[in-house]
């Protein structure tokens, strides 16, 4: 810990000092008799003993959702007595106190052991670390005061809470590995399609005796089997709208979007990768399982708006991370060109896209004269921008306070019927 002068020391010095100065100017002995007290308590003061406090911090768990509460217990334990103890832990954003005294004061006797707890909400996704810890101690008489750092770090993964869907957006093509998706070919499986006439080679378990008795030849069935789907999720990162900093912007509600519909891929059994697209450009290849569950959270947490002037397109994206014939979901607020043009020329190339807007329209609350008629001009260039991509053949979904996500995807599940029954 390092020392320092207290205010109280400064007063007693000055008061010392006073009646020395006093007593020499008027020379009088009995000055000497009321400055000498003070002098002696500066002096007592200055031989105090710098006190020895050791600080551990243990949390509760370091995996936690949105609106848990995390437990975090402090231990002192004093090698020498400290008459006052201030201590304050250093709270993160993302975290906030709902329980406990923080920063708190209290006395410690040499030797003594004590544990503080504090239970912390978590009210904001990400990687956060706890254990900075401020110290400040000061001696019986309170002339010096001893500050110090103890960092204990321990980091704490706070995942976005998942919104409510229903169902989930269907890819055009499936791939080979088996699945919980109903594929569109006909092959072995348990989902009736059709029945056609026996050919050589056919499977005796596939004949229709029934149809087959009523026709007076070999029928047999078709099935459409289960199949599994490649899902990547195109994250934009390049820019955000917030109204506040302690309101969420379209970044944070992008990222639950993105882990909703992950988690909720993954649980079909399908095969789900991320690209973050933005100033840092992050990926992850395509992957199924718990594991890959994991992976996909933990990069999700590490997303962030980073300034950058570049010019970046989808050419930048390893090519493993696009496989053929995988659904693409861009989760973006559409406001970045050069994310609009990678959106624009991934479908360009023939990917399966669907598009998740996070409105940003709700956060900018127009003025009166010029710039609420700037305010609709921006508002009528998105609705042009929505139909740009929805005459490419994507559908866009709209999220904001007024529609839930799961609204939001119905639409782009109608608008991908009609566009399949109009190829037909």
């Amino acid at each position: 810990m390092t020392p320092f002068a207290s205010p109280r020391l400064a007063s007693y010095l000055g008061l010392a000092a006073l009646g020395l100065i006093a007593a020499l100017t008027l020379r009088r002995s009995e000055l000497v008799v009321v400055a000498a007290p003070f002098a002696l308590m500066v002096a007592a003061g200055l031989l105090e003993s710098r006190p020895e406090v050791g600080a551990w911090l243990t949390v509760g768990c370091d995996r936690a959702l949105e609106g848990d509460e995390v437990i975090v217990e402090i231990e002192l334990n004093a090698h020498t007595s400290a008459d006052v103890l201030e201590l304050h832990l250093v709270i993160p954003r993302g975290l906030t106190v709902v329980h406990g005294d923080n920063p708190c004061s209290l006395h410690l006797r040499a030797g003594e052991e004590r544990t503080l707890s504090l239970t912390l909400r978590c009210e904001r996704w990400g990687s956060v670390e706890l254990g900075d810890m401020r110290l400040r101690a000061r001696g019986r008489i309170g002339m010096l005061a001893w500050e110090g750092r103890v960092r204990r770090p321990q980091h704490i993964q706070i995942y976005p809470r998942s919104e409510l869907l229903h169902s989930l957006v269907a890819p055009l093509e499936t791939q080979l590995v088996t699945g919980d998706l109903v594929a569109r070919v006909r092959a072995d499986g348990f989902e009736f399609a059709d029945t056609r006439g026996f050919v050589p080679g056919d499977r005796l378990r596939s004949v229709n005796w029934r149809a087959s008795a009523r026709r007076g030849a070999l029928i047999v069935n078709e099935r459409h089997p289960d199949r599994n789907a490649d899902v990547v999720l195109f994250l934009d990162s390049f820019a955000e709208a917030r109204s506040g900093t302690d309101t969420d912007g379209t970044l944070e509600r992008a990222v639950r979007a993105a882990a909703t519909l992950g988690g909720r891929y993954l649980e079909r059994h399908d095969r789900v990768g991320l690209v973050t697209f933005g100033g840092v450009l992050r990926w992850l290849e395509p992957g199924g399982g718990l594991v890959q569950r994991y992976r996909l959270i933990d990069a999700l947490l590490e997303t962030g708006v980073e300034f950058s002037y570049a010019w970046k397109d989808v050419n930048i994206i390893p090519a493993r991370t696009l496989p053929p014939k995988a659904l693409v979901i861009a989760v973006t607020p559409l406001l970045d060109e050069r994310s609009i043009a990678a959106l624009l020329d991934l479908r360009a190339r023939g990917h399966d896209l669907a598009i998740v807007e996070v409105s940003p329209e709700e956060v900018v609350t127009p003025s009166d004269g010029l710039d609420a008629l700037a305010y609709r001009l921006w508002l009528l260039r998105r609705a042009g921008l929505r139909a740009r991509f929805e005459r490419s053949g994507v559908a866009v979904a709209r999220w904001n306070d007024e529609r839930t996500l799961d609204a939001g995807l119905e639409g782009v599940r109608a608008f991908r019927r009609r566009a399949r029954l109009s190829r037909r």
